[in-house]
């Protein structure tokens, strides 16, 4: 039986599971299996456009411990899969349409106690879950918020929205702002580092490729060295957004 995380993004020992986009990319899913990491896989949905139609953190939001919310557009073709682990799963009450903002109930940005998001458009089940487990909804202006931030440890961020810098600065969060783009993504002309990332223990961080043609490279590696966090490459190829490596369970 899987051990869950309790606390999203934060895993605090090496995580034995992730979701990830239905069209992963071979190598880091080799990558990943080498680490003895179970993948479990979105569905396509076809309600999305394609850059983003596969992306966990746009079709799924993980609550803590074994509770998920999921987009009823994908509901039926991926609960077997989480079921199977012990997950509690929650049928979210907003269908994903193509277009922003009908398309980013589920991608909220949990940090502990606080979760920040457009909250004119978060999704009514997330809501409702927050209240019972007494985590504060915080707004922000930027709708996609947990694919624009990479969560490096409990207080320690890096972004390349301003506007959610500020607010989470205000809730004590640091934040390392970095230049926008030089991260690809199908069909767009750049992808975020939050999508492109995620913890895969409490000291290593996962990225999906190559960060060396990034214009903030040299302050990104720094900024995770001085947090005592490894770096992990899962991928020769650049840097790509997948809409996160999302950490379920130990």
């Amino acid at each position: 039986m899987s051990i869950f995380i309790e606390n999203p993004n934060l895993p605090i020992d090496k995580v034995k599971t992730v979701i990830l986009d239905y069209r992963v990319d071979g190598e880091i899913l080799s990558k990943l299996l080498y680490m003895d990491i179970d993948i479990i896989k979105t569905e396509r949905c076809n309600e999305l456009y394609e850059a983003i139609n596969g992306h966990p953190d746009i079709l799924i939001h993980h609550i803590g411990g074994n509770s998920l919310v999921i987009a009823p557009n994908i509901y039926d073709k991926v609960a077997g899969r989480f079921f199977k682990k012990g997950f509690a799963l929650t049928k979210g009450a907003t269908w994903l349409q193509r277009n922003y903002p009908e398309n980013i109930a589920y991608n909220v940005l949990r940090m502990g106690k606080f979760a920040f998001h457009n909250t004119k458009y978060t999704d009514p089940e997330i809501i409702k879950l927050y209240e019972k487990y007494e985590v504060e909804l915080i707004h922000v202006n930027q709708g996609y918020t947990k694919c624009s931030v990479c969560i490096v440890d409990e207080h320690s961020v890096i972004t390349h929205d301003i506007g959610v810098a500020r607010v989470l600065e205000k809730y004590g969060i640091e934040v390392l702002i970095i230049e926008p783009g030089d991260i690809d993504i199908v069909g767009l002309d750049y992808g975020f580092i939050g999508g492109s990332s995620g913890l895969i223990s409490r000291n290593v961080i996962a990225f999906t490729g190559s960060m060396k043609e990034m214009k903030s490279y040299n302050k990104i590696v720094e900024y995770i060295a001085l947090k005592g966090i490894d770096i992990k490459i899962l991928s020769n190829k650049k840097i790509m957004d997948i809409g996160s490596i999302m950490p379920i369970s130990y």
